[in-house]
């Protein structure tokens, strides 16, 4: 059953964001942390369709403006290596402390696409708050790029709380074995259960609707996404 949402634009120490939630807020949270299109009309619906399930919905804006919505994918593409980790990261948290108090939730996760996969990994690694990491072909590349200062591998092995992430078999950035060093890493831990999803011949971003021309990038998010649903309601309820 879906709830009636509320949404809107919002300043957070000076940090754009875009948040939707259930009529009236939630305890339940979730920090969106975009792919390359930024708070993009994409965003916006995934933002929506975990609000309708309960849970308010956060989005960080890597682009401080920019978005699909005005501006083209190369010249968004052209501004990924302009990203700090720390910086991001900064921001990240600040975000995470405003899902966390002023908007009254009690228990908060955080879901990243591609770059925002990489993203949710590093965070959740670094943040034991989280109530849950959610990785969508996480953009963990062969070679690493010199802006790429933390690994996201080494953090992942640091989360301590569940974790679900999907990957493409056809992944043209995120070669195999990276993969499979992330998933060790996920689990080689302790604490935490892991959801590993393994999706053949699916193309990295293929939760993104642009991609969805190709069946086998349509199905892979048929499957997944109301597994990720469920996930995010079951890890951020409150009360049992």
């Amino acid at each position: 059953m879906t709830q009636d949402i509320e949404t809107s634009r919002l300043t957070v120490n000076g940090l754009n964001a875009y948040l939707a939630r259930p009529a009236g807020g939630s305890e339940s949270g979730m920090l969106l942390l975009p792919m390359v299109t930024g708070i993009g009309e994409q965003l916006r619906e995934w933002a929506e369709a975990i609000a309708a399930i309960g849970v308010t919905a956060l989005v960080w804006d890597p682009f401080h403006g920019p978005s699909s919505d005005d501006t083209s994918i190369p010249d968004l593409l052209a501004k990924m290596p302009e990203l700090d980790d720390a910086v991001a990261l900064d921001e990240q948290t600040q975000l995470l402390d405003h899902l966390l108090g002023e908007l009254g939730c009690v228990k908060a996760g955080v879901i990243g696409w591609c770059l925002g996969g990489r993203f949710a990994l590093i965070l959740g690694g670094k943040d034991h708050r989280v109530a849950n990491v959610v990785a969508y072909h996480p953009t963990v590349p062969g070679e690493t790029p010199p802006n790429h200062t933390m690994d996201a591998i080494a953090h992942a092995g640091l989360i301590t709380a569940p974790v679900m992430t999907m990957y493409p078999t056809a992944d043209e950035l995120v070669p195999r074995s990276r993969f499979d060093e992330l998933q060790s890493a996920l689990q080689a831990r302790d604490t935490g259960p892991s959801l590993i999803h393994v999706y053949p011949a699916a193309e990295h971003g293929f939760a993104n609707k642009t991609r969805h021309g190709e069946p086998v990038n349509a199905e892979a998010f048929a499957i997944s996404w109301p597994q990720v649903l469920e996930f995010i309601r079951v890890t951020t309820k409150t009360c049992l």
